[in-house]
């Protein structure tokens, strides 16, 4: 091993060491970018429809985003708080039922007898510290988000001369290709957005107005909660089924069986005919992928990390379609 080769190996070792450090700064940067391209998706559009410039656009987006969010709340939020309400009450029956239904069991007599142990108080000591140690990890997300978010306005705001400054530090003979390297990670990235944010939406639709034909409690909830988690495919609609089915369960077994087979249902038509009708333009992710994706990101940064695996398991496909197979693996010898 000669001296450049130990000196290259000696730089990617202390470069993994900062981005390990600096992971949550990278996170955060990485999550504003998606926000921009997202404001960039509309500001577009809006664009190309008006003679506004690009400030009086965002302007207008921002604005337009905040009406319809107040809009939304004002129409949503009066119902959503009473089930929510109603949901911290139906709660304690349904984890009652289901102990019932554990019980019957015999090879959980033992889990059930330990639970069901008198409580001391050494026990309860370190709950204190615990609910700090939450109540510090909220501030902490909602100074991360807050961040994020301005980061992405002023992303949004000028993103041409951020776009400038990576071409420039580029070498000089790969600067073409950095530009359509660019471009394609932007369309890639603004059209998966776009495709699951329709994909979503219609997921919350359809799940709201089955439920309420099925007349199963607290509909506007599990809808609502069922099409957010359509942002974390695989491991998000499987999540947001047990909400449903299990209220459903508080009523009939009947009841529970329709509401879950009504899910599988949705969801199969979510997994394997829209998404990938409204994504035929854009990357199409193997659901191994996208799965580990999740799960590697989970496990190294928690909820923020599987919120934002798919985005960056987007962009990084283009770049290993771009940058490795097209100018590395086709061009050997």
């Amino acid at each position: 091993m000669n001296a450049r080769t130990l000196l290259a190996a000696l730089s990617f070792v202390v470069l993994g060491l900062l981005i390990w450090h600096l992971r949550w700064v990278l996170l955060v940067f990485f999550g504003a970018i998606v926000l921009a391209v997202a404001m960039d998706v509309l500001i577009h559009q809006l664009q190309k429809r008006s003679r506004l410039n690009r400030p009086q656009a965002l302007v207008l987006v921002l604005l337009g985003s905040a009406l319809a969010g107040a809009f939304v709340a004002t129409l949503l939020l009066p119902e959503l708080v009473v089930q929510i309400q109603q949901l911290g009450e139906d709660l304690p029956q349904l984890v009652e039922k289901l102990t019932s239904l554990l019980s019957a069991a015999p090879r959980l007599s033992e889990l059930e007898g330990s639970l069901s142990g008198d409580v001391n108080l050494s026990r309860l000591q370190p709950i204190g510290a615990q609910l700090l140690g939450v109540a510090g990890g909220a501030a902490n997300s909602m100074v991360q988000a807050f961040l994020m978010a301005l980061l992405a306005v002023l992303l949004a705001l000028d993103p041409t001369a951020h776009r400038e400054m990576l071409i420039a530090v580029s070498p000089r003979p790969a600067r073409q290709q950095v530009v359509s390297l660019l471009d394609d990670c932007r369309e890639a990235l603004g059209g998966w957005l776009s495709g699951m944010t329709l994909s979503a939406l219609t997921v919350f639709l359809l799940t709201w107005a089955g439920l309420v034909l099925l007349q199963a409690p607290l509909a506007l909830l599990s809808a609502l909660v069922c099409g957010l988690l359509t942002f974390v495919p695989t491991i998000g609609p499987t999540a947001a089924t047990l909400l449903p089915t299990g209220l459903a369960l508080l009523q009939s077994p009947q009841l529970m069986v329709s509401v879950l087979v009504f899910r599988l249902v949705l969801q199969n038509l979510e997994a394997f005919l829209l998404t990938p009708l409204l994504l035929r333009k854009t990357v199409n992710l193997l659901p191994t992928v996208a799965l580990m994706a999740q799960l590697s990101l989970g496990a190294l940064l928690g909820l923020p990390g599987v919120l934002l695996a798919l985005p960056l398991v987007v962009v990084l496909q283009v770049l290993m379609q771009k940058v490795v197979v097209e100018q590395l693996m086709d061009h050997w010898s």
